[in-house]
């Protein structure tokens, strides 16, 4: 089924505010196999995890950024009720440094269309999935996080799978990076779910606490 082009939701029609995500996942060679699968897994509980919260589905808006051999945008922002996981697949490098500057580039670019439509919104998530380190260069797209975060412009957030440069994470992002314990990335997406849930429930500007997902039966490690 088509996705809803960049921009042209319809605000007349649904003007809650906002909760804009983009994931922006690691599809590189190595991810192939098991991960790849269940990541696929992970994002189909995901969708229907915020479809079954009647608010998150018209609030949540999510975008998907892959980026293996090349950055793609699988999914433009669309709202969860109209979300449609992409099926991935792994193949080729890791061009990570482009595919942050593509996500902060596309959170930059909604919250103008946010201001243009009269539609309020909340701090955009940035959410990291990799398994290796970046093929690219990076550390301009590090110091664009850093300054997003430290002026409240999204948040972002970092998670290392099994194989992931955890030390690169680190200068990649302002928040403390996770390592995923296995391949527990229907976890992950249950937390992120649910997290997004509680975003969308308080007022927009409101800090929302989230469930500390490095607790002992958590998906993440330090």
């Amino acid at each position: 089924m088509d996705q809803i082009p960049f921009g042209t939701n319809d605000f007349a029609e649904n003007p809650e505010p906002r909760v804009p995500c983009v994931l922006l996942l690691d599809v590189s060679g190595s991810m192939g196999g098991q991960p790849i699968s269940e990541l696929n897994e992970g994002l189909t509980i995901y969708k229907d995890e915020l479809v079954a919260d009647s608010l998150a589905s018209k609030r949540v808006e999510v975008a998907v950024v892959t980026f293996g051999g090349m950055v793609q945008t699988a999914c433009d922002f669309t709202t969860a009720d109209a979300f449609y996981p992409p099926n991935l697949t792994a193949t080729g490098d890791t061009p990570m440094g482009a595919a942050v500057n593509q996500a902060v580039d596309m959170v930059h670019e909604r919250k103008q269309i946010y201001r243009a439509n009269g539609i309020a919104y909340y701090r955009p998530w940035i959410f990291l999935i990799t398994d290796g380190a970046p093929t690219d260069e990076w550390k301009s797209a590090a110091q664009r996080v850093i300054e997003g975060e430290t002026s409240k412009a999204f948040s972002f957030f970092a998670v290392g799978v099994e194989g992931a440069n955890m030390d690169i994470l680190k200068q990649l992002s302002k928040r403390e990076p996770l390592k995923l314990k296995g391949l527990r990335f229907r976890d992950l997406f249950q937390w992120l779910s649910n997290s997004q849930q509680s975003v969308s429930r308080s007022t927009p500007g409101d800090e929302v606490p989230l469930q500390n997902p490095t607790t002992p039966d958590g998906w993440a490690a330090v």
